[in-house]
C-alpha cells in the first residue's frame, strides 16, 4: 500500500514537471524516427531484392529460349558458344542475397556499410569493390545512423537521468529527509519505489515503441523471437542504468552533485570507454588495406607466363582432370587449360583473403574481451546480432559467397575437361544448381 501511495505521488510529480514530460515526448519522437529509418532501409533492400529476382528470371528465360531455338552462337561475337560449359556457366545469372531480417527495424548495424547482394561470377570475390570491408561494431557507435538501437543506447540513459536527477536530493536540500524517514520504513525503500516508478514508465514507453516497430515490418509474424530478445536486452540495459543511478542518488544529497555524477558516468560508459577501446585496437590492429589482392595480380601474371607451373598447379588442385577426355586429347587440351584459369585465380584470392579475415577475427576477439568494462558496446553488438546486421552475419554471408564461387569453378572444371556439350537441360541444371552451395 505504501508503494502505491509513492507511485501516485510520483505520478502527480511527473505531470507537474513539463521538463520531464517534454523529455519523454522527445524520446518517443526519436524512437519513432529511428524505427522509421530502420523500416526505410528494410523496404529499400526488399524492393531491390525483388528487382534482382525479376532480372534473374528474365535472363534465365532469355537464355533458355536461345537453347530452345538452337541459337548457341552470335554472329557479332563468334567466339561465344553457348554449347561450351565455359560460356554457358558465364551466362548463368547467379546472385547471392542477404535477405534483411524484419528485426532490422530495430538495429541497422552494418547494413548501410555492406552490400546485401552479389553477382557470383568466375572472377568474383567476397572482398570485391561492391563488398566494402566491414566496419567493426564499436567503430559503428561513433558514426551510427540514428536507429532504434542508437536511441536506446544513448538517449534512454539521458531520459532516465532527466527523470531521476532531483529524486531525494531535492528533499535533502529542503530538509525533508528526516520527515520521510518517519513516514516510511527506510529511505532506501522509498528511493527504490520512486526509481521503480520511472523504470516502469520508461519500460511502458519502450514496449510501445517496440510494438510500433514490429508493426512496420511484421516482426511478430516473421521474427517473433527477435522481438522478445530485443525487449529482454532493452530491459536489461534499462535496469543496468537504473542501478547505477540508484547508487548515485543513494549516496548524494545535492541536485547539482547528483546530476554531474550521472552525466559523468553516462559520458564515460557511452563515449569515453568505447572511444578508448576503439583507438587502442586501431593502433594494435590497423585497418587492413588489402594489399594482398595487389599481390594476387602479380601471381596471376606469373601463372600465365609459365605453362608448366600453370598445369602443375591445376593438376594439384584438380587431380581428377588427368583421367578426362580433354586431358588426353591434344586438340582440346589447350582450350581446356585456358578456360580453367579462373579456378586458379579463385585459389589465389582465397589465399589472399585468409590473413585479412584472420585480422578481422582477431580484432573482434579483442573487442569482445572488453565487454566486462565496455557494456554499451556489448549491448550494441547484441542488438545488431538479433537484427542480423553485425560482423558475424556478414562473415557468414561472405563465406556463402565463397562457397558459391567454389562450386561454380568446380562445375566449370568438371564439365570443361569432360568435354560436356551444354543443351537446354544442362543449362537449366546450371541455373538451379549454381544458385546454392549445396
Amino acid at each position: 500500500m505504501r508503494d502505491l501511495t509513492i507511485f501516485l505521488y510520483e505520478w502527480k510529480h511527473f505531470f507537474r514537471n513539463p521538463f520531464k514530460i517534454l523529455a519523454v515526448f522527445l524520446f518517443i519522437v526519436a524512437g519513432v524516427y529511428g524505427l522509421n529509418n530502420g523500416y526505410s532501409l528494410y523496404q529499400n533492400q526488399t524492393a531491390e531484392i525483388e528487382k534482382i529476382h525479376e532480372k534473374i528470371q528474365t535472363e534465365k528465360e532469355q537464355y533458355q529460349q536461345q537453347y530452345a531455338e538452337g541459337k548457341l552462337t552470335d554472329d557479332s561475337r563468334p567466339w561465344i558458344d553457348m554449347a561450351s560449359p565455359f560460356w554457358a556457366i558465364w551466362y548463368t545469372p547467379t546472385y547471392h542475397i542477404k535477405t534483411p531480417s524484419p528485426a532490422m527495424v530495430y538495429s541497422i548495424g552494418q547494413a548501410e556499410q555492406y552490400g546485401f547482394y552479389k553477382r557470383v561470377t568466375f572472377m568474383a570475390s567476397p572482398y570485391d569493390a561492391d563488398m566494402a570491408e566491414e566496419i567493426a561494431n564499436p567503430e559503428r557507435l561513433q558514426t551510427g545512423t540514428l536507429d532504434f538501437a542508437f536511441v536506446v543506447l544513448f538517449l534512454l540513459p539521458l531520459l532516465l537521468l532527466i527523470l531521476l536527477y532531483n529524486i531525494k536530493s531535492a528533499e535533502a536540500e529542503q530538509g525533508f529527509l528526516p520527515l520521510i524517514e518517519v513516514q516510511t520504513a527506510s529511505k532506501n525503500s522509498w528511493l527504490i519505489s520512486r526509481i521503480l516508478f520511472y523504470f516502469l514508465l520508461v519500460t511502458s514507453v519502450t514496449i510501445g515503441l517496440l510494438i510500433y516497430g514490429a508493426m512496420l515490418t511484421d516482426v511478430f509474424k516473421n521474427a517473433s523471437e527477435a522481438f522478445g530478445q530485443i525487449l529482454l536486452y532493452t530491459l536489461l540495459y534499462l535496469a543496468f542504468w537504473s542501478l547505477i543511478f540508484f547508487f548515485i542518488l543513494k549516496n548524494g544529497n545535492s541536485i547539482l552533485g547528483n546530476t554531474l555524477q550521472m552525466v559523468g558516468v553516462w559520458l564515460l560508459l557511452a563515449f569515453v570507454i568505447p572511444a578508448i577501446v576503439h583507438q587502442s585496437i586501431s593502433i594494435s590492429k590497423p585497418a587492413n588495406l588489402m594489399t594482398e589482392f595487389i599481390e594476387v595480380r602479380d601471381k596471376q601474371e606469373e601463372l600465365y607466363a609459365n605453362d608448366s607451373v600453370f598445369e602443375r598447379k591445376l593438376i594439384d588442385l584438380f587431380p581428377e582432370i588427368t583421367k578426362t577426355t580433354a586431358f588426353n586429347d591434344e586438340t582440346k587440351f589447350n582450350s581446356a587449360m585456358s578456360n580453367s584459369a579462373y579456378a586458379l585465380v579463385n585459389e589465389l584470392n582465397k589465399e589472399a583473403i585468409r590473413p585479412i579475415e584472420k585480422e578481422s577475427q582477431d580484432k573482434n576477439t579483442l573487442i569482445e574481451a572488453t565487454y566486462w568494462f565496455n557494456p554499451v558496446t556489448f549491448f550494441q553488438n547484441k542488438f545488431n546480432s538479433i537484427a542480423q546486421t553485425n560482423y558475424n552475419d556478414y562473415q557468414v554471408y561472405r563465406d556463402e559467397i565463397q562457397a558459391l564461387i567454389d562450386k561454380r569453378t568446380g562445375v566449370l572444371i568438371e564439365d570443361i575437361w569432360a568435354d560436356v556439350k551444354v543443351d537446354t537441360e544442362r543449362y537449366k541444371w546450371y541455373s538451379e544448381s549454381l544458385s546454392t552451395a549445396r
